[in-house]
C-alpha cells in the first residue's frame, strides 16, 4: 500500500517505519529460521524473492505493512529524532501487517464485506516478552483507525475489485467489517495478547491447521485510544519518513 510510504510512527515503546528494500537482507535472514517459517506457516524463499514480496508489499493496495523496530529512546519522540538509522538492521524487531480481502459468502450471494487480516511478528526470542509485540499492535490499530477512509479508498480503488462489487461495498458505507487472526494453538502469548485487546475466538476449537481464528468488530477511536493508556503509551506520533526507495 503506498499510503504510508512516507510514515513513520513513534512512541517510546516501539518504532513502525515502512517496510523498505533495505530492511529485506535482515528480514530474509529471520524467514529461514524453521521456528519461524512454522510461526508464520511460511516457505523459505530465495532473496530475490524477498525482494519481489517487499516490492508486493509496498504497492499493492490490499496489503499494509510496517517493519518493527526499536523505539527511538525513552520520551516522546519528535520529527527530529528520527534519524537514517533509526530503522537499521540491529534496530529491527518484527514486522505487522494489514490484508485486506472482501468476503460475500460461500455462494458468492451474500452482501460483500470487508475482512483486514492481521498479521503480528516478532522474530528473535531475544525481542520477545518485552512488550514489542503489544505496542507495535496497538500503534498500528491506532493509525487504521485513524486512517481508515484513505485506507478502504485505496483498497476499493486498486485492488482489481468488479464495478457492481465496488458500488455494493459503497452502499452499504464503506467500512471494515471486522479484523481477524490465525494464530496456532500452541502460540499461548499471542492468543493472549489478541484477546486481550478485545479480539474473541471464532471457535473454542482449532481448525484443520491447527490455528484459531480471532475477530473483532468495528473499530473505535475511543477503545484503541483507551488500550494505549493502558498501556502507557499516550502519545504516539507520526513522523515524516524521508528516506526513499
Amino acid at each position: 500500500m503506498l499510503l504510508n510510504a512516507n510514515t513513520a510512527l513513534a512512541s517510546f515503546k516501539a518504532l513502525l517505519v515502512p517496510y523498505s528494500s533495505w530492511h529485506v537482507p535482515r528480514y530474509h535472514e529471520w524467514m529461514q529460521d524453521p521456528e519461524i517459517q512454522e510461526a508464520t506457516a511460511s516457505e523459505p524463499l530465495t532473496l530475490e524473492e524477498e525482494y519481489s514480496m517487499q516490492r508486493s508489499w509496498r504497492q499493492d493496495p490490499d496489503k499494509l505493512t510496517f517493519i518493527i523496530c526499536r523505539a527511538l529512546n525513552d520520551s516522546i519522540p519528535s520529527q527530529s529524532q528520527l534519524q537514517p538509522d533509526s530503522d537499521s538492521p540491529s534496530n529491527m524487531v518484527g514486522d505487522i501487517n494489514l490484508f485486506l480481502r472482501v468476503d460475500d459468502g460461500e455462494e458468492g450471494d451474500d452482501e460483500p464485506q470487508i475482512i483486514g487480516e492481521i498479521e503480528l511478528m516478532i522474530a528473535e526470542k531475544a525481542n520477545q516478552r518485552r512488550g514489542f509485540g503489544r505496542a507495535a499492535l496497538l500503534m498500528f490499530l491506532r493509525y487504521i483507525v485513524a486512517n481508515e477512509e484513505a485506507i478502504l479508498e485505496e483498497f476499493v480503488g486498486g485492488a482489481g475489485l468488479g464495478v457492481e462489487c465496488v458500488r455494493r461495498l459503497r452502499d452499504g458505507g464503506l467500512g471494515v467489517a471486522c479484523f481477524s487472526v490465525k494464530i496456532g494453538k500452541e502460540n499461548v502469548r499471542s492468543l493472549a495478547l489478541f484477546e486481550s485487546v478485545g479480539f474473541e475466538k471464532v471457535s473454542e476449537e482449532a481448525n484443520f491447521f491447527g490455528e484459531f481464528e480471532l475477530r473483532m468488530g468495528v473499530l473505535q477511536a475511543e477503545g484503541v485510544d483507551r488500550l494505549l493508556g493502558m498501556a502507557g503509551m499516550d502519545g504516539v506520533v507520526e513522523l515524516a519518513y524521508k528516506r526513499v526507495e
